[in-house]
């Protein structure tokens, strides 16, 4: 079991399907962390009542994007994420955050990038 952090930005409905199928036994996540960058995202009642620690960190507090970009790698270094799960975050991370990840990433996205870019 890896230890698997989603990002999310909303509903979580995403989030909400990774939950069932690791639930089922369906994965090979460990759900250790939800971390939105909204504070009303209903994900994270989802995660909350599936027992998932959730963490917000939002974006509108930080001046510049590689702040923003540091707390989210700090806090999946401190929960010792190993596997990144962006399901429905709408937001995009700089190279820091994805080249420190490669390999370690996932995008669940319900559109073809980069035509469809979604909202």
């Amino acid at each position: 079991m890896r230890r698997t952090a989603v990002l999310i930005s909303g509903n979580g409905s995403n989030l909400q399907a990774l939950i069932d199928a690791t639930t089922r036994g369906e994965t090979g996540a460990d759900l250790s962390l939800v971390i939105a960058n909204k504070t009303d995202a209903f994900g994270l009642v989802r995660a909350s009542r599936a027992g998932i620690p959730t963490k917000v960190i939002d974006h509108k507090r930080y001046a510049h994007r590689a702040q923003f970009d540091q707390a989210i790698d700090a806090m999946l270094q401190e929960f010792d994420i190993e596997l990144v799960c962006l399901a429905g975050f709408m937001r995009i991370l700089g190279d820091a955050v994805t080249d420190r990840w490669q390999g370690r990433m996932v995008n669940v996205h319900p559109s073809l990038l980069p035509s469809f870019k979604g909202m």
